[in-house]
């Protein structure tokens, strides 16, 4: 880099909230160590209401990822160092919590799976590794794509993003800086602005709460409106460790104020999907019939319950 382009980038940061000094901790290297995790504990309550200032944005994209989802479509996050590592945590959570294919819920970090343990040198600034990495997915127009960079000026994450509305792809972009280029790069951007980190410049903490946030509710708001809960009960999480599948059991007596037993017994002839289970508890069915009705109600159970059970 040259100094011309590093002058560049100093004045790229010094515009960035994120990267300013935060004065409620000027002297937190004098503090004791209750004091800083009492100071740390404060910033991090400013979080919450940083992302609340963006709910009619993470709405309009969970809307997209629920159509998306409908037509077989993916949701793919793209990002780099934390913010590749955090869309990779919300990625693998799906599949064991909502049981939906590993692919449909897709995460990339620049510089690939090595980067999830160790920076790969140069990794964020390649746009062009973006299009490959999406190319090598099939990135396609049914897809949602969202840039997760708290920065905003990500060059992967931009890279991704253009090549995404070049094909027809949706896009959103999350970021922590009002103004930042990868919001004005997608079709709807996602901004919490979350200012000075308690350690200048360290975004994995306030911007990658504030990330995780919102990339918790994309997921789990888009689960919810595909028919994977039934009241506030994962009833579509896939059993596979002794944990979950007493966890099963527990969410069919929840959802029937059934016994353990008859929870037991029903999670054994629905081939332990603990959806299935509920639908013929609650209304008596056959297990091949109540099949058939969550398949012709997308999966709802209370699409698929007498209307008198539905407000229940």
């Amino acid at each position: 880099m040259t100094n011309t382009q590093q002058d560049a980038l100093l004045q790229q940061l010094a515009a960035m909230s994120s990267e300013a000094r935060n004065p409620a901790s000027h002297d937190i290297d004098l503090l004791s160590s209750l004091d800083i995790v009492s100071l740390i504990n404060r910033e991090d309550q400013t979080v919450a209401h940083s992302v609340a200032q963006c709910l009619p944005q993470v709405a309009t994209v969970v809307d997209k990822i629920v159509a998306a989802f409908a037509n077989g479509g993916r949701l793919v996050y793209l990002g780099a160092g934390t913010s590749g590592r955090l869309g990779i945590l919300d990625a693998v959570e799906c599949p064991p919590t909502y049981s939906v294919p590993a692919t449909q819920v897709v995460a990339l970090i620049a510089g690939g799976a090595n980067a999830v343990y160790k920076a790969v040198e140069g990794a964020e600034d390649n746009a062009e590794l973006a299009v490959a990495d999406l190319t090598s997915i099939a990135l396609s127009a049914n897809d949602v794509l969202v840039g997760i960079a708290a920065s905003g000026r990500t060059p992967y994450v931009l890279g991704g993003l253009a090549y995404a509305r070049r094909l027809g792809c949706y896009t959103a972009a999350i970021s922590c800086n009002a103004g930042a280029p990868v919001l004005a790069a997608a079709d709807t951007g996602i901004c919490a602005v979350v200012g000075p980190e308690v350690v200048t410049g360290s975004t994995r903490m306030k911007a990658g709460s504030a990330q995780k946030m919102i990339l918790n509710m994309l997921t789990t708001a888009a689960m919810i409106r595909s028919g994977k809960v039934y009241q506030n009960l994962m009833v579509d999480l896939h059993a596979s460790n002794e944990k979950l599948v007493a966890r099963a059991v527990r969410i069919v007596m929840q959802a029937t104020d059934c016994s353990a037993a008859i929870a037991r017994d029903a999670l054994q002839n629905a081939g332990m999907s603990a959806k299935l289970a509920i639908l013929h508890i609650l209304t008596g069915h056959s297990i091949d019939a109540c099949r058939q009705q969550l398949a012709q109600q997308q999966g709802f159970i209370r699409r698929a319950l007498p209307a008198k059970q539905q407000q229940q």
